[in-house]
């Protein structure tokens, strides 16, 4: 197996003049032009912009879901567009947790199993990966619903065993596409509370694309992308 050695001294995650197009000749698009910024350990940082602003190219990016055209995704000291596709599918399985709008639990599976999954991937033993699967949504605070599917829970239930499954693998950043947006006001409340205190308690860095700036305000950090270029990449006067 292809190994990975980054330098935790390093700054986390740095975006050098990427660029992202799509397409060839007249029928190019360009998504990112030439996008410069850093993401520190310890961070939380609200992508924010428009449909086709590039913020969900960007993040696609970051997840190592898509390769920059042009300049340089650097994570943790090493460009990662040199990275074999081995490497980079490792990099995702063990430093990056993933939380998705529509939750993307399996149905008939339990709680439990649902965050146990990522470890079965990784060959962890049943009693290890339970342990750390129940220790997981300890922290996110489903104590009691392990045995519980994704019918039986609330939407914001669903989305905390998506938040657990994506923390159990104590990844370096946690990358969250919308988490509120399939969520009513009070549900979206406690996750974006959840992820606060994920991030001030636990010092878990959090990248996380938003469309409600209601949501973006519990952030320490806004990127706004608008036309392929950062727009503005300002701190937060909250999540203090």
């Amino acid at each position: 197996m292809e190994e990975l050695k980054f330098d935790e001294n390093q700054t986390l995650i740095e975006f050098r003049g990427v660029t992202k197009v799509y397409g060839s000749g007249q029928a190019s698009m360009i998504a990112l032009k030439g996008v410069d910024f850093q993401i520190n350990h310890g961070e939380f940082v609200a992508v924010m912009g428009p449909s086709g602003s590039g913020k969900s190219t960007c993040m696609n990016i970051l997840g190592c879901l898509d390769a920059p055209t042009g300049g340089d995704y650097i994570f943790q000291g090493i460009r990662v567009n040199t990275l074999s596709r081995t490497q980079r599918a490792l990099l995702r399985r063990y430093y990056l947790g993933f939380v998705f709008q529509g939750f993307n639990l399996l149905n008939r599976t339990s709680a439990l199993e649902n965050v146990e999954l990522p470890l079965f991937y990784r060959g962890i033993h049943l009693k290890k990966r339970r342990e750390m699967a129940r220790k997981a949504l300890d922290i996110v605070g489903l104590t009691g619903w392990e045995s519980h599917t994704p019918g039986e829970l609330s939407g914001g239930q669903q989305q905390r065993v998506s938040i657990a499954r994506a923390l159990v693998t104590e990844p370096e950043i946690l990358l969250a596409d919308e988490p509120t947006g399939n969520l009513d006001t009070e549900r979206s409340l406690e996750i974006m509370e959840l992820l606060t205190r994920l991030n001030n308690e636990n010092n878990i860095t959090i990248v996380m694309v938003t469309h409600e700036k209601e949501m973006a305000e519990y952030a320490k950090r806004t990127i706004r992308f608008r036309d392929g270029h950062i727009d503005h990449d300002r701190h937060n006067g909250g999540n203090s």
